[in-house]
């Protein structure tokens, strides 16, 4: 499984990508809103991990970009972020995210969404 990780903090990306590819994911990296949309419109990731707290573009403008394009629109997005309130998980779900996590990341909860979308595919 093909996933893209849009993160912008260096240290929170390379610990989520080296703990998915142990996993066995394929793992490509954007560090921005921008940088995700280019990425996902090239590769055609499985599932992206969509930080919403973007510089620039944020993880939900980013979202709703990919879920407008007929290329991209079909990929799902887990949306994470350190905002946890009700309203924040209604805004990514709202923008066209298909799933949301919080951080810090539960890794064990985060495989088992991830495993829920490898199995619809």
């Amino acid at each position: 499984m093909r996933i893209l990780v849009i993160e912008d903090n260096p240290v929170n990306s390379k610990l989520l990508c080296r703990r998915l590819s142990k996993k066995g994911y394929n793992i490509t990296t954007a560090f921005s809103g921008e940088e995700g949309v280019e990425a996902a419109q090239s590769n055609q990731p499985d599932l992206i991990l969509m930080d919403v707290g973007l510089p620039g573009m944020d993880g939900l403008e980013a979202t709703r970009v990919l879920k407008t394009n007929s290329s991209t629109r079909d990929i799902p997005i887990i949306a994470v972020t350190a905002y946890a309130m009700r309203d924040d998980q209604d805004a990514a779900l709202a923008a066209g995210c298909n799933d949301f996590t919080t951080k810090p990341i539960i890794f064990e909860t985060l495989i088992e969404k991830i495993e829920i979308f490898r199995d619809e595919a």
